[in-house]
């Protein structure tokens, strides 16, 4: 009897034990694979509590394990980012109100090279404690800019701009292309090192250019158009390709016209000025009687008796 009583109280005591365990315990987890980010993006560093501890006596923190830098800090039901490392300071941020449900990711901000390393999470309660690693892995830049509208006349020269900003090295970015999108024609292509200028379509052939070397080592591939065209009105696209990253920015030349010139012209009449403006052309005009300026204005207007214009022209 004495013995069978023992037996009931060592297994209540057991069961009280464990009871107490599945209360208490909590497990905290994260990823078990390394996050790969892009330098100057965002990312978020999973850590989830199994089941969500009670919010009393909470503490959570965000530490690098290389160097013991805090990086975010939950205490008494709020954050404190007064205690963070200052390098932190407004980057990385709880998703508070998942607080309560056992998420203690943290979103980090405009990722840094330096950021790259081991992070800790860990979650303390007065009867427990847990923690979890997680790497960030830093990865190649490429970024393409540069977009714009520009609008040019028949016969001048025009820039489009495109700019490459990465940490990959010139001799590493595989190709830089331009195409004429609407067409798909290629304009100018730099692969391998190397401006391939016979690639080019023959309607663009010594006609299109990258700027020097120099230029391109600071990542600059706007593309010189030279003697502009009607037909080359339309959208252009700046293309780099670096192993799996790839980025590109548009060129719209709008409507062309022709180039704009100067000439003297004497009209005897109002008529023969009138037959000048149904031309279509646009007019400014300097009224000339003799040597004589008499005043400066925009055609159609008046003029009475003979007088000199001299006037620069712009067809539409």
């Amino acid at each position: 009897m004495e013995t069978a009583l023992m037996w009931c109280f060592w297994w209540s005591s057991v069961l009280l034990l464990l009871s107490v365990v599945i209360c208490h315990g909590f497990h905290v987890h994260g990823p078990s694979d390394p996050l790969i980010v892009h330098l100057g993006g965002s990312v978020m560093l999973p850590c989830f509590v199994e089941p969500p501890p009670p919010m009393e006596e909470l503490e959570v923190e965000w530490k690098r394990t290389d160097s013991e830098t805090l990086v975010h800090l939950w205490q008494d039901r709020e954050s404190r980012p007064e205690s963070q490392n200052q390098r932190y300071h407004e980057r990385a941020h709880f998703f508070t109100e998942e607080i309560a449900h056992g998420n203690f990711s943290l979103f980090l901000t405009n990722v840094t090279r330096e950021d790259a390393g081991v992070y800790k999470c860990a979650v303390y309660t007065n009867l427990d404690s847990d923690e979890t690693l997680i790497e960030i892995k830093e990865t190649e830049r490429l970024i393409v800019s540069g977009g714009h509208v520009i609008s040019a006349y028949a016969g001048e020269d025009v820039t489009l701009n495109c700019f490459v900003d990465s940490n990959i090295p010139l001799e590493n970015i595989e190709e830089v292309t331009w195409k004429k999108m609407d067409e798909d024609i290629l304009v100018l292509l730099y692969q391998e090192n190397e401006v391939l200028t016979d690639s080019s379509h023959e309607r663009y052939r010594d006609r299109v250019e990258f700027f020097s070397a120099e230029e391109r080592r600071k990542g600059n591939f706007s593309l010189r158009l030279k003697s502009v065209r009607t037909e080359d009105k339309g959208l252009y696209i700046c293309l780099a390709f670096s192993g799996a990253l790839s980025d590109n920015t548009t060129v719209e030349v709008l409507q062309l016209g022709k180039s704009m010139f100067f000439m003297d012209k004497t009209c005897k009449n109002v008529a023969e000025l009138s037959e000048l403006i149904s031309q279509k052309w646009i007019i400014r005009a300097k009224i000339m009687w003799g040597a004589l300026p008499l005043r400066e204005q925009h055609w159609p207007c008046s003029l009475g008796g003979r007088g000199k214009l001299s006037l620069p022209c712009q067809s539409q």
